[in-house]
């Protein structure tokens, strides 16, 4: 995918790592209090990781580094998003890398449905994300092209990490679309002037660096392209949030379908 996951054991070490570190750092008897806390730090790390909250560790590790994902602040908002849609939550398109994770994720709620499209190559996706591209759930697609779906076909759709790399010529054709195949609205979560999207390694892959725009200059942008935000939902979300003391590290506009 657009980006792979740290593993713990190569970033961190892993508890035998940690064990051979006591042993040689006993060996030169430094204080006892900085050894302890050394393995400690080492045993939180990797039991984080396999307690299932490998996202999590992925979220901080990319935050540390500087390399914010959109995608990932999906995952934080849900509980947020099914507050605000309520039912319109039940079916989803999500568009973006990572595009896996998210549906893998949304499917674990109870009656929700949800797709996804996934913008660039996969050869690198573990066997449950290809397992999602063959089942049809998850599609591979060019999303500078119409989406392969008729008019309305999902209450709502999520975009991340997917318009930050696309030119205003493919942007004008790309988003009207996605409120095209929306019924009940689109959300786009995008990063903040001045965040790091994708390293130089990364270029080949999306075409482009990311171009991370202000939020003056995608409200302008979707009255040029007749988008109309959605002032009630923006509402709903934001009190939502701020019940759950929820702080989003991302833009997130939201916005109606065409009617």
């Amino acid at each position: 995918m657009s980006r792979r996951p740290v593993n713990p054991s190569r970033r961190y070490g892993d508890a035998g790592g940690g064990a051979a570190l006591f042993s040689l750092s006993k060996s030169r008897s430094p204080p006892l209090l900085s050894i302890v806390l050394t393995v400690l730090g080492v045993l939180l790390i990797v039991a984080f990781f396999h307690s299932g909250s490998g996202s999590g560790l992925k979220n901080l590790v990319s935050r540390v580094e500087g390399d914010f994902s959109c995608t990932l602040e999906v995952l934080r908002a849900i509980p947020i998003l099914k507050k605000t849609y309520g039912g319109g939550i039940h079916k989803v398109l999500h568009v973006g890398p990572d595009s896996c994770s998210v549906v893998a994720n949304l499917l674990k709620e109870e009656e929700t449905e949800a797709w996804g499209v996934e913008p660039y190559d996969i050869e690198d996706a573990d066997a449950n994300c290809k397992r999602l591209v063959r089942n049809g759930i998850v599609r591979v697609a060019d999303i500078k092209f119409p989406l392969p779906y008729r008019p309305k076909s999902f209450p709502l759709v999520i975009v991340s990490d997917a318009l930050d790399y696309l030119s205003p010529r493919y942007l004008n054709k790309t988003l009207p679309d996605f409120a095209r195949v929306s019924a009940d609205g689109v959300v786009v979560f995008t990063g903040f002037p001045g965040q790091r999207k994708a390293k130089a390694a990364d270029v080949s892959k999306y075409g482009r660096a990311a171009k991370l725009r202000s939020s003056t200059w995608w409200s302008t942008y979707f009255v040029q392209t007749s988008l109309e935000e959605n002032e009630e939902a923006a509402k709903k979300f934001s009190g939502a949030a701020e019940k759950s003391s929820y702080t989003p590290n991302c833009q997130i506009f939201h916005l109606r379908s065409y009617r």
